[in-house]
């Protein structure tokens, strides 16, 4: 299924409409271009250039680099679709409602407070014709008690899970962590037992699975360092189960070269959706002449996927020192970064950081007494009242024993968006006393920085929507502190009384909402005394699309969906996938 390099053309649009839009032109992977196809599946078109262009959605934003695998399990850096378009999970989560849609599952329940069941539907089957079952939910799950899983920690509170039958999976939890649990129905990958059970460990967690076989609407027809191409499976279940069926009979997702391409291939009309942050998209979508849209037509223009924090090593001084970190946070100019860096294309983060869709959850009583928003003055004075003061007069405070403090802010280089923020956060700190540096490591090295706590300061955005603010407060407050962080709590805090709430409110039922709200309140308060991470801004669900092939995209009008239109990873499951079933031709 490897294809060789396809040609590139020059982006068409004119240097002026790409200067207006902040970009500068640059070669560009066209649809259009020639490329031949590897092992393309059963009856497919060998060349993906091929494809019929009014069948045929184009998409980049996901992928940074040739796609290394089609595994599954490996959530993280699969290649574009293969969970959510050609694997599948039992529930989808629909980010409107904050609810969760049956998806393999027909339904799902507590049938007391330590036992969920779980009934499948009945006749879909995988792309190669056998039959799937509750055995294979059962066998996926199982597979997480290799040691090497990402969900291995699962079994920590799952006591045992049993296919009752065909169609029945019944789970036993020895701990019921409710939270935890919705969240675990709409983002585990259900697995053919079939063929992985012959699978090794190393494979499991490692291996390429050069040809994936899903339940999915579709299947990989080719795939080079360039791009991927995936089919639609006419004999997909959903069709007939869930009444829906995805309009684009291919899908042609592009790794990114650079933000101009994708700029330049949404003007060429060569893109039909871009997931990639685009600088300047504004002048293009207001007034409507070049046929670009996004889901609001005035700022912030997208919407909130994630929150991005400035994260403190707490085991560094002066950072180990809430009194400090609290100044740190009100001496950012955060509009500057909104207007300045962004040009309103995000929105301010609320103190908490909570995205706008948790607003329920929010104590904004709280808020108001504990928050904290940019006050030169008061930083200042919040720095002098702590012991840090400017001793030597160089305009910089010193540690309270009179040593220099000199921090070092680390983004990845090449992300500029974030690269200019560093620079506003690094200006505003300076303004009231504190000496920050920027530096831009690669991002590998960044990431072996962070897991290490060999850092001063970073920005980091990694926990995106869910269905609970559990999952946000697991990110922060995450205990033990290992040696090696990996993918929570970078910033190395550690409060056994925040832990405890984070896990007593997981032990509450996701139905109820005031439960939740109690137990959050605390928690919220602890975050906003103590700041172990501070809230900047809310990063964009970056998403720009094209009507000159596919029309009806989500956006905040009267009757237009209202799913996201996103190709990243873990996030077909949150009405991703539902935005392909609204499309339209153009032309229709």
């Amino acid at each position: 299924m490897r294809n060789r390099a396809r040609i590139l053309l020059p982006i068409l649009a004119t240097a002026g409409v790409l200067a207006a839009a902040g970009c500068t032109g640059s070669d560009s992977p066209s649809p259009q271009g020639s490329q031949a196809a590897g092992a393309p599946a059963s009856g497919a078109p060998a060349n993906p250039d091929s494809l019929p262009r009014n069948e045929t959605l184009y998409t980049s934003g996901a992928q940074w680099g040739p796609p290394p695998n089609f595994n599954p399990v490996r959530e993280w850096d699969h290649a574009v679709g293969v969970k959510g378009l050609v694997y599948e999970t039992l529930f989808h989560f629909d980010s409107n409602t904050l609810k969760l849609t049956p998806w393999l599952a027909e339904s799902g329940s507590w049938t007391d407070d330590k036992t969920y069941q779980v009934k499948v539907r009945s006749g879909i089957k995988w792309s190669d014709g056998t039959p799937f079952t509750a055995k294979d939910v059962a066998f996926t799950y199982e597979l997480g008690k290799m040691e090497t899983s990402p969900y291995h920690q699962l079994w920590d509170w799952l006591k045992s899970v049993e296919a009752v039958d065909d169609q029945n999976v019944k789970f036993t939890f020895s701990t019921p962590n409710y939270q935890q649990w919705d969240f675990n129905l709409f983002q585990r990958t259900i697995l053919p037992q079939h063929i992985w059970s012959k699978l090794s460990e190393e494979d499991v967690l490692n291996g390429v699975n050069e040809n994936p076989v899903g339940t999915g609407a579709y299947k990989f027809l080719s795939h080079d360092q360039t791009r991927v191409v995936l089919q639609r499976r006419d004999d997909w279940w959903g069709k007939t189960a869930l009444k829906m069926e995805p309009k684009p009979r291919y899908i042609v997702d592009i790794v990114n070269s650079s933000n101009e391409v994708a700029m330049g291939l949404l003007l060429q009309k060569g893109m039909d959706l871009s997931n990639n942050f685009l600088p300047g998209i504004a002048n293009l979508v207001q007034g409507g002449k070049f046929g670009i849209t996004t889901y609001y037509p005035e700022p912030p223009y997208m919407l909130s996927a994630n929150t991005a924090w400035l994260v403190p090593n707490t085991k560094k001084k002066p950072m180990d020192d809430a009194k400090f970190r609290k100044a740190l946070a009100t001496s950012i100019d955060t509009k500057k970064i909104v207007e300045g860096v962004y040009g309103n294309l995000v929105k301010a983060s609320d103190p908490t950081g909570l995205l706008p869709q948790w607003d329920q959850f929010i104590d904004k009583n709280l808020t108001s007494s504990a928050g904290f928003s940019f006050d030169k003055a008061k930083a200042k004075k919040m720095l002098a009242d702590a012991g840090y003061k400017d001793g030597d007069g160089d305009g910089f405070v010193e540690n309270k024993d009179g040593s220099k403090i000199s921090l070092k802010l680390i983004v990845p280089s090449g992300w500029t968006d974030w690269m200019e923020a560093a620079r506003s956060i690094a200006a505003s700190a300076k303004d009231a006393g504190i000496n920050i540096t920027p530096d831009f490591p690669d991002f590998n090295a960044l990431v072996e920085k962070r897991g290490k706590g060999d850092y001063d300061l970073l920005v980091n955005n990694e926990r995106q929507l869910s269905n609970s603010p559990f999952t946000y407060y697991q990110y922060i407050f995450q205990l033990p502190v290992n040696k090696v962080q990996n993918t929570v709590n970078f910033g190395r805090y550690e409060n056994k009384k925040a832990w405890d709430l984070v896990n007593k409110l997981d032990q509450v039922k996701t139905d109820d909402v005031e439960g939740m709200k109690t137990q959050l309140s605390e928690i919220e308060k602890i975050f906003l005394d103590e700041l172990p991470a501070i809230p900047l801004w809310y990063n964009g669900l970056w998403s720009q699309t094209s009507n000159a092939v596919w029309k009806n995209w989500p956006s905040s009008a009267g009757g237009a969906p209202k799913t996201p239109a996103v190709t990243w990873r873990n996030w077909w499951e949150l009405g991703g996938f539902e935005t392909l079933t609204q499309l339209q031709p153009a032309a229709s």
